[in-house]
């Protein structure tokens, strides 16, 4: 295999980190722990497996070997490291008052699967994807918000 086939995964690889930078960006403005880096290489990361594993297969030097692939397999790993890098996201705060972090461990996981769809090559649900997690953290915390001010409002009358 020569290198202009090697390029062939990079395309995938940017389009995850675009995706996950998105998610990364809402976070880093909230100044949650991880932030536009870490959810663009946790993207990237997840579609650069896949795609690494789609050319291993259609390399002609291991085909002859009987090597095979189980997609599934690499998407457990992937889960796992991510689950790895979540819980160092998610502490509990000093006073014992809670714990904090748990979206953005939820966010990291949810763009390790998108960098997931992008590595099997589904581009527009990797992007819908996207944008329902943007909705997610950006539209639903507004109407918590106001929800919370609007039943605080109510309690205190």
């Amino acid at each position: 295999m020569d290198w202009i086939e090697e390029l062939r995964v990079l395309p995938g690889v940017l389009y995850a980190m675009a995706l996950g930078g998105a998610i990364g960006f809402e976070r880093e403005l909230k100044d949650r722990p991880a932030g536009f880096r870490t959810h663009m290489l946790v993207a990237g990361t997840a579609a650069l497996l896949l795609g690494l594993s789609r050319m291993v297969l259609e390399d002609s030097h291991y085909a002859g070997n009987g090597l095979q692939i189980d997609p599934l397999r690499l998407v457990e790993a992937v889960i796992a490291g991510v689950s790895f890098i979540g819980a160092g996201t998610i502490f509990a705060s000093r006073g014992g008052q809670g714990v904090q972090g748990i979206t953005t461990a939820a966010s990291l996981l949810m763009v390790a699967a998108i960098g997931i769809t992008v590595g099997f090559r589904y581009y527009i649900l990797a992007l819908a994807i996207t944008l329902l997690a943007l909705a997610v953290l950006t539209v639903l915390r507004a109407l918590e918000r106001r929800a919370r001010h609007e039943f605080e409002g109510a309690r205190d009358r």
